[in-house]
């Protein structure tokens, strides 16, 4: 736990929250400011920054919970979609430098956009990027 983590205060109790799922390793509680309601966030209880810094065993609890969640979240306010994100890092939009994932309630019409795409220049281009990245990985 970070003493001045906000989200580590509220796994503590230090901090008031609207708790509606609680694991070994996961709080989840409505977040204050949703895009809708319902709009929940799931946090490991271990504090880390980001994707990157977690421990990879958690993966399993986190797919658990979302689909526990997103389950819930279809039948209390009937949507008909969710999206699930996660930024890392503040390029990325993480405003809150402990790991966690917005579950979010989508419906038909309700105006909402994701990001625009881009194109690669070429398929060579695309191919030469995916190349780098194999040997990155490898």
């Amino acid at each position: 736990m970070s003493d001045d983590c906000i989200f580590c205060m509220i796994c503590e109790g230090k901090l008031p929250s609207s708790k509606v799922y609680e694991s070994d390793t996961l709080y989840a509680f409505l977040d204050l400011n949703p895009v809708h309601k319902g709009h929940t966030l799931v946090i490991p209880k271990k504090h880390c920054e980001n994707i990157l810094d977690c421990d990879p065993a958690i993966g399993q609890d986190v797919l658990t919970a979302m689909q526990r969640i997103g389950e819930a979240l279809k039948k209390v306010t009937g949507c008909t979609g969710i999206n699930v994100m996660q930024n890392n890092g503040r390029s990325a939009g993480q405003m809150v430098f402990h790991l966690h994932w917005h579950i979010i309630p989508r419906f038909d019409e309700d105006g909402l956009k994701l990001w625009p795409q881009g194109k690669y220049d070429s398929m060579d281009e695309m191919n030469a990027t995916a190349e780098k990245l194999r040997k990155e990985l490898a």
